[in-house]
């Protein structure tokens, strides 16, 4: 049996889901930024990082204006898995590595878009809520759309600078301070 309607127990699910990945990403990115702060991507990390949390806390307002209740499990979840995702090995035992920011890249474009995907859902139920702000969740979407743009780019460049043994000069910037 499908339902017609979204229940509230079941947005009350899927948005403190979202609000534990984005507890998750906004601790990446923090950590991100601060690495790479003499990096020649450190401003850009840092804008990004506070964007982040940014949108964060938007989620945490459409929350309170939706009556959802935060879980604290699934945001301590979140945060212990970011610091959990630490540990894994990169190659190197005492100082970050350069695969180390591909993939706290590659993390940060996954988070990004699933976090496009939460503004594209609830604008797509804009019709049906009038406590959801289609105006609000444009300028939302629009914004990760960006920070995924940004993402793709840092990339690109931290994989071609990594991947690339002739590169060796530019591996010390992707590597961070």
């Amino acid at each position: 049996m499908s339902e017609s309607r979204t229940s509230p127990r079941m947005l009350g699910i899927y948005l403190n889901d979202h609000l534990a990945g984005a507890t998750a990403g906004m601790e990446l990115a923090r950590r991100a930024a601060r690495e790479h702060r003499r990096s020649p991507f450190g401003g850009e990390l840092e804008d990004l990082a506070v964007q982040i949390m940014e949108d964060r806390a938007a989620l945490l307002s459409l929350m309170a204006d939706l009556e959802v209740p935060v879980r604290r499990y699934k945001v301590y979840g979140g945060w212990l898995g970011e610091k959990a995702a630490r540990l894994k090995p990169n190659g190197r035992l005492q100082r970050r590595a350069g695969l180390s920011s591909v993939l706290e890249l590659e993390s940060l474009r996954i988070g990004v878009e699933g976090k496009a995907m939460l503004w594209h859902s609830l604008l797509a139920a804009t019709g049906e809520d009038t406590r959801l702000d289609p105006d609000r969740l444009t300028e939302l979407l629009t914004r990760a759309r960006r920070q995924r743009e940004l993402l793709e780019s840092l990339h690109d460049g931290a994989a071609t600078t990594v991947f690339t043994p002739d590169r060796a000069e530019s591996r010390e910037a992707v590597v961070g301070s």
